[in-house]
């Protein structure tokens, strides 16, 4: 497993990672096969999506806030967060990537983002290779 950090400066964020996961793909000896990058967080999340225009980011965080305000009278939770746990579930913690040829097999567009719901924070990315029973 390979881990590095992540600090988001704003409440909700996507924050661009590839280079990072390529990094760890490097540091795990991953040439073909996958990897599994996981966000240990109950209000963050990992995604892969459009990287070559930030406005798709701004879209996206513009449109999950429409779906799920920050604040709802009828949230329990006492942390007052709740909106950025449904985000989390909705995003989801991990994503599997293949990688070929050492590298990240992403199409043209594509890029890992790292989703923050309840930043300014500093949090974990783990990368893990994905083996086989023979590998």
């Amino acid at each position: 497993m390979h881990e590095f950090a992540v600090a988001s400066d704003a409440h909700a964020q996507l924050i661009p990672i590839t280079p990072e996961v390529q990094a760890a793909v490097a540091a795990l000896g991953v040439t073909d096969g996958a990897v599994l990058v996981h966000v240990p967080h109950t209000t963050a999340a990992v995604t892969v999506n459009e990287g070559a225009d930030p406005d798709v980011a701004a879209d996206l965080l513009r449109r999950f806030d429409a779906l799920v305000p920050w604040r709802d009278p009828a949230d329990s939770h006492d942390e007052g967060n709740s909106a950025a746990h449904f985000k989390s579930s909705l995003v989801g913690c991990s994503s599997v990537l293949p990688v070929v040829g050492g590298k990240l097999a992403l199409g043209t567009w594509q890029a890992v983002f790292f989703c923050e719901f309840d930043g300014p924070r500093r949090r974990r990315v783990q990368v893990f290779a994905v083996r086989d029973k023979a590998g």
